[in-house]
């Protein structure tokens, strides 16, 4: 499901998690301005930060998954560049780690950016 080659986006304001596969898709195009075919997963908190769910296309379908925290919160990430969050960082809010004072370090990649 999570894939280190799939890009990723925060929808930066709070969502009602009673939202589905056609009103969260409605989000991802209209106020996101992404597009939902791209292969992308979309990202959405709720206000209290204790649900999480992704909207992802996956080539034959949609895909929706869920987490609800029995305690705790998920941290709401600023993201720099508009909606786009890091795999790295997306793993980090799921598993309840603060993001505010981590620094990636560079290291040597093959791949071009």
């Amino acid at each position: 499901m999570f894939e280190q080659s799939r890009v990723y986006y925060l929808y930066s304001k709070p969502c009602d998690m009673r939202k589905s596969f056609n009103t969260l898709s409605g989000l991802v195009r209209t106020e996101m301005m992404l597009p939902l075919l791209s292969g992308a997963g979309f990202v959405f908190i709720n206000k209290r930060r204790t649900h999480l769910k992704m909207l992802m296309w996956e080539g034959d379908g949609l895909s929706l998954y869920y987490k609800r925290l029995s305690k705790g919160t998920f941290e709401h990430p600023r993201t720099k560049s508009g909606y786009k969050i890091s795999y790295e960082k997306l793993l980090l809010v799921l598993r309840g780690i603060s993001t505010r004072q981590i620094v990636k370090r560079k290291r040597y990649s093959l791949l071009k950016k």
